[in-house]
């Protein structure tokens, strides 16, 4: 009985799971780097020894355009050190927006009700002479007493 290793790297070599194999060495690639750059990487691919960065933001690309010596070592030295990657060996690195979002995820919280302590005691004085005010500042009242 094969084991289950043998059988995904003989899957891995068809020809038709190339891309796989590139898919596991731009992961690689984008878990090698600074945090705040995986943030700013919506995908990478490799065509014609030119890697191709497409930034998650339009403001990202100023920043990363000094970078690009750096993308490109880092990705050759992947090449040097995996051998599931010997074949993206690149010279030129591009940077252009994507309309994609990162591709690392962050948990996103929505909250729409406010959570703060209630900074009044509802102690004060009622100055008007008009009932319907003086019934609306007693609800006001009321309604911070239960806060508290």
């Amino acid at each position: 009985m094969k084991q289950a290793h043998s059988i995904l790297s003989h899957i891995k070599s068809l020809p038709q799971f190339r891309k796989l194999k590139k898919s596991y060495c731009y992961q690689k690639f984008i878990s090698s780097l600074a945090p705040k750059f995986q943030k700013a990487i919506a995908f990478v691919y490799v065509q014609e020894q030119t890697l191709y960065i497409a930034l998650s933001h339009p403001g990202f690309k100023m920043e990363l355009n000094y970078k690009k010596n750096l993308f490109r070592d880092i990705l050759n030295m992947l090449t040097q050190m995996d051998e599931q990657c010997k074949t993206l060996r690149v010279s030129n690195v591009v940077l252009f927006n994507s309309k994609r979002l990162s591709i690392i995820k962050e948990p996103q919280i929505i909250s729409t009700v406010p959570y703060y302590k209630e900074l009044s005691l509802g102690k004060f004085n009622i100055n008007s002479k008009d009932e319907d005010i003086i019934n609306a500042f007693n609800k006001i009242k009321c309604s911070i007493e239960k806060q508290l």
